[in-house]
């Protein structure tokens, strides 16, 4: 996020989709390479991921960001976004193909083969970049240095004052007279440096997570988060049985699609959220308003049992809860700063955890038993073994699009000011070494 803060949407996007992905990347994995070992694959967890994480954390760094708008940049994420899609349309049909038509060993090793080469396809740019570097950025001046503070730096016969405006006035503009008035006039009264008074932040800058803790907007945010990944996490950790409660032998496909469709969610939440953002100041929430209105018709749909609906319901729910990752992250960066991004967006993702305690965990553990009991077996059958639990979901999901509609009304000034003219403006902390 701090490497490429003009591309927050699009970077979180990305990075949200292909974790998406991964599921079915290890079922790739342990359909073909491991031969559908349960030990081999635990084995392949246990050691096989920390050493392939040690591997590439040095190529994991913090560089200095365009100072603005960058051409190639966009179309190094455009060439990222069609191969995380290509590699998603892959893995949805070989899945397929293994569920149906159990293919040879030959034929298994080649797909997988074949995902590798997809999965390092992002590789072609900085390759491009080292063998065709560009010289577009040669006159930039870097971000943060004095080139892009001062005028005319280079006339020498240009008189400077003797006192130079205060870093609080370069900003005056970017702040609504409403919400900063007091502030500004407290900092013009004592002058900056005259007194040691610390100003807290406002939304949009620096926050420390103990000064975001205590915001309205920080627990608004992380309630329509947990209302939404919550229930989401909830039918993904279930989907098997409901399957098989509605009738569906294999479930393989279904869980496929659920994945395919949660990186469409997570990958085209953030590229869509960008794009409204820069050219209609659009808080990125609205989206999560969006999809839980949805995510309310689809477990109605669940809880109706309706036939023919169970694959159209998954594929909806799949990509609606993919969107609450994808806005989630940008969203709290931009209303919380990226000094402390961190720590603030770790205890964020305590909503996903949470929720699969609560509704998952609990509420649909018991309800399936409560029914099987009733059945007088131990596999429940029939659309009333999850009916309660996706009525409460779609409760749930009513609760927070309320909420999120809430929270887009109260920061939609905080967008304003921050992406008028159709730019980001880089946060100070980013300016400072």
């Amino acid at each position: 996020m701090r490497n490429f803060p003009l591309s927050r949407g699009t970077v979180a996007g990305i990075l949200k989709g292909y974790i998406g992905l991964s599921a079915a990347v290890y079922t790739e994995i342990y359909n073909s390479v491991l031969q559908e070992s349960a030990s081999k694959l635990l084995l392949f967890l246990t050691l096989g991921l920390p050493v392939l994480c040690f591997a590439l954390m040095y190529f994991i760094r913090a560089c200095t960001p365009a100072s603005g708008e960058d051409s190639s940049e966009h179309g190094h994420f455009l060439f990222t976004q069609a191969a995380s899609v290509c590699l998603g349309i892959y893995l949805l049909a070989t899945t397929v193909v293994d569920d149906l038509f159990n293919p040879s060993d030959a034929l298994s090793y080649t797909f997988t083969g074949i995902m590798v080469i997809f999965l390092l396809s992002p590789l072609a740019i900085p390759l491009k970049m080292t063998l065709f570097p560009s010289n577009s950025k040669k006159n930039l001046p870097p971000v943060g240095s004095s080139d892009s503070l001062v005028q005319g730096e280079g006339n020498s016969n240009q008189t400077e004052p003797l006192l130079t405006p205060s870093s609080s006035a370069t900003y005056l503009g970017s702040f609504h007279e409403g919400e900063y008035a007091s502030d500004i006039d407290m900092l013009l009264a004592v002058g900056e440096g005259a007194i040691k008074k610390k100003r807290k932040p406002k939304r949009g800058e620096d926050f420390k997570f103990r000064e975001a803790f205590i915001k309205a907007d920080f627990w608004l945010l992380w309630l329509v988060y947990f209302l939404g990944v919550g229930s989401g996490v909830t039918v993904l950790n279930n989907l098997a049985q409901i399957g098989v409660a509605l009738g569906v032998t294999d479930t393989t496909i279904l869980l496929s699609l659920f994945s395919f469709c949660n990186f469409l969610g997570r990958l085209f939440g953030g590229a869509v959220s960008e794009y409204f953002v820069r050219t209609r100041t659009l808080p990125r929430t609205i989206w999560m308003t969006f999809s839980q209105v949805i995510m309310v018709v689809t477990f109605l749909l669940y809880a109706s049992a309706l036939s023919g609906t169970l694959y159209a319901s998954t594929a909806l729910l799949g990509i609606c809860y993919g969107v609450q990752f994808s806005i989630m992250v940008p969203c709290a960066s931009e209303l919380f700063g990226l000094k402390h991004f961190g720590v603030i967006y770790n205890f964020m993702l305590l909503g996903n955890p949470i929720g699969a305690l609560l509704f998952s965990g609990l509420l649909a553990g018991y309800v399936y038993d409560f029914e099987a009991a009733k059945q007088q077996s131990s596999t429940c059958l029939g659309g009333t073994c999850f009916r309660l639990t996706f009525l409460v979901l779609a409760g749930a999901c009513g609760l927070g699009t309320i909420l999120s509609i809430i929270l887009t009304i109260r920061i939609k000034p905080v967008y304003q000011m921050l992406y008028a003219g159709g730019s980001f403006r880089l946060p100070s902390s980013s300016n400072q070494s």
